[in-house]
C-alpha cells in the first residue's frame, strides 16, 4: 500500500463561527470571496468577517460561509503543492459539495449555486416542519436504533441522521421526540446532547427540500472530475459520471454514513493520510476515533499550510 496516498475531507454546517474569514484576508485565495458572492447573491465578505455568530447559525448563511472557507483552504493547499498525492475526496453533509468542487466534478459557479439552493431549501423545510437534532454519545448504532424504535413505539418521530463514529450517533426528529430520547438514553448507558440547529436535517422532515433541489440540480453540469468522491448516503466512492443529482437528493433525507466513508477512504481507497480542509477540526476528532492509525491534519487556518 502506497503510504503517500492522501484523502481530502471537508467539514459541514456547525463548524462556522463569527469572524471565521479573518485569517484568510491576506491570502491569495481571498479573491474567491468576490467570486462566491457574485454567484450566490450573498455578501460573503460581510458573512465571513462581520456577521454575528447567532445570525451565522441560520442554515443558508452557515452553509455558504463554511463552503467558502473550505474552498479557500483547498486553494491555499493546492497553491502550496500539498495536494499532489490526493486520490479521493469526501465531505460531511454540506462538505460533500466542497468535495465535489475540489474533485473537479463541479466547477465553483455550479458548486456555489447548489450550496445556495440547498441552504435555502433546507431553511424553508425546517420552518415548515419544525424539528431539531441531538448527539447520542456513549452509544453505538445498535443502541441508537433501539432508542429510536422505542420512541417510535410511543408515537414519536425520530431518525438516525449521522453515523459519525464510535460512540457518536446524531438523531433528528421533532422536539418532543428528541426530548423523549434524552430521557431514555441513560437507561442505555448513553447521553443525548442537544444540537442548536434550526431543523431535523438528514431525515424525512427534509422531504420538502428534497422536492425542491432537483430544479437547481438540472441547471448545473457534473463533469468527469479528477478524483472520486465518497458519498454520504452509502459510503461508496463515485466518479463524476455517477448519478450525483440522485445522490444529492437522497442525502437530504438519509443518514450521513461518515464512519463508513472514512473506512472507505482508508481501506478500499488506501489513504494513509487525510487532510481536513475548512473551518474547525471537527472531522479530525471523529476520524481519530474511527481509525486512530491514520494521519490526519487540519488546514483550518492559512498558517497551517506551512
Amino acid at each position: 500500500m502506497n503510504p503517500s496516498r492522501m484523502g481530502l475531507v471537508f467539514p459541514g454546517q456547525g463548524t462556522q463561527r463569527e469572524g471565521m474569514g479573518e485569517p484568510w484576508r491576506d491570502t491569495a485565495s481571498w479573491r474567491l470571496v468576490e467570486e462566491i458572492s457574485e454567484h450566490s447573491g450573498t455578501d460573503v465578505e460581510e458573512l465571513l468577517l462581520r456577521t454575528p455568530g447567532e445570525q451565522l447559525r441560520r442554515t443558508d448563511l452557515a452553509q455558504i460561509a463554511v463552503y467558502s472557507v473550505a474552498m479557500m483552504a483547498h486553494a491555499e493547499a493546492e497553491r502550496a503543492g500539498l495536494l499532489t498525492d490526493a486520490v479521493a475526496c469526501a465531505g460531511h453533509s454540506l462538505g460533500e459539495y466542497a468535495a465535489l468542487t475540489a474533485a473537479g466534478i463541479l466547477d465553483l459557479a455550479d458548486g456555489v449555486a447548489l450550496v445556495t439552493a440547498r441552504g435555502q431549501a433546507m431553511r424553508e423545510a425546517a420552518a415548515a416542519r419544525k424539528g431539531t437534532m441531538g448527539v447520542l454519545v456513549r452509544a453505538g448504532l445498535a443502541e441508537a436504533e433501539e432508542l429510536v424504535a422505542k420512541a417510535e413505539a410511543e408515537g414519536h418521530a425520530v431518525w438516525v441522521a449521522n453515523v459519525n463514529g464510535p460512540g457518536q450517533i446524531v438523531l433528528s426528529g421533532m422536539e418532543a421526540a428528541i426530548e423523549y430520547v434524552a430521557d431514555q438514553a441513560p437507561e442505555a448507558g448513553a447521553k443525548l446532547i442537544r444540537v442548536p440547529v434550526g431543523g431535523a436535517f438528514h431525515s424525512p422532515l427534509m422531504e420538502p427540500a428534497a422536492d425542491r433541489l432537483p430544479a437547481a440540480l438540472r441547471k448545473v453540469t457534473f463533469a468527469p472530475g479528477r478524483l472520486p468522491v465518497v458519498a454520504n448516503v452509502d459510503g461508496e466512492p463515485y466518479a463524476g459520471d455517477a448519478d450525483w443529482p440522485a445522490l444529492a437528493v437522497r442525502q437530504l433525507v438519509s443518514p450521513v454514513q461518515w464512519e463508513r466513508s472514512v473506512h472507505t477512504l482508508t481501506g478500499t481507497l488506501g489513504c494513509r493520510r487525510l487532510l481536513e480542509l475548512g473551518p474547525g477540526r471537527t472531522l479530525a476528532g471523529l476520524i481519530k476515533r474511527i481509525t486512530p492509525h491514520v494521519d490526519i491534519v487540519s488546514l483550518d487556518r492559512p498558517d497551517a499550510v506551512r
